[in-house]
């Protein structure tokens, strides 16, 4: 019905069990099924290990049942890999707390919140796009990277994009390689992680042509073919590999 609900949930893993346990607070309770679709979307829950196994190969025999890492909210995901780019992570962890302590609201929920949670909400797209690239200039990112934030959030905010498994895929990634600051790499992430995309290939990517000792992204991709419909699974086994 559009109403938001803001709360906290908590997943951690069942011991000696392939189980992830979910706790939510109260406020959530009118919302549990899209909260739980969206844990199942972060924790790639729904993928089929032995299809992707048989796919990959050798590549994925060291570390089986590797899964993909995906996001409860499609938009921060897009924020932080515009940030990301070309960045350590420990610079990029340092750049979205600033973003985060300017721009978000502290959570307000009836119960305390558990010891050690986040207590603040990722901004909304519509309050990244009414910044000022200055303001987010001002908390150590380019002029190139704040203009692609606030792009991605105007786009996000008036709904010519949206940032879920639901999205269409071609559709999303040409609308996304057509903001400033935005190029293959960062989309490729976004259909990899916020959309769910199992066959995304970031083949210019640094760590990747390092697992596969390659120079050439454009090698790299036709090298990528093999592991087709898969290819998401292998970027996190190549990843793993360095």
């Amino acid at each position: 019905n559009g109403a938001e609900h803001a709360g906290w949930i908590r997943v951690g893993n069942v011991a000696r069990r392939s189980t992830l346990a979910v706790e939510l607070s109260h406020s959530l309770a009118r919302v549990v099924p899209p909260v739980l679709s969206r844990v199942r979307q972060a924790f790639d829950t729904n993928c089929d290990p032995e299809a992707i196994a048989a796919a990959l190969g050798a590549l994925s025999s060291k570390h089986p049942g590797l899964r993909v890492p995906g996001a409860v909210d499609g938009f921060e995901l897009g924020v932080r890999a515009i940030v990301g780019q070309q960045v350590s992570v420990r610079a990029a962890r340092t750049l979205m707390t600033r973003f985060v302590r300017i721009l978000s609201e502290p959570l307000v929920v009836p119960l305390v919140l558990p010891e050690g949670a986040l207590d603040r909400i990722f901004p909304f797209s519509q309050r990244v796009a009414d910044t000022d690239v200055g303001v987010l200039t001002g908390l150590g990112l380019t002029g190139a990277r704040a203009r692609a934030v606030i792009a991605l959030s105007r786009a996000v905010a008036c709904g010519s994009v949206r940032l879920d498994p639901r999205a269409d895929i071609a559709d999303t990634t040409a609308v996304l390689l057509a903001l400033p600051g935005i190029g293959p790499w960062t989309a490729e992430l976004i259909a990899m992680r916020a959309l769910g995309w199992p066959d995304a290939f970031p083949a210019s990517d640094g760590v990747i042509l390092k697992a596969m000792n390659e120079t050439s992204s454009v090698r790299a991709a036709a090298r990528s073919a093999q592991w087709q419909p898969w290819r998401s699974y292998a970027v996190m086994h190549l990843w793993r590999k360095t």
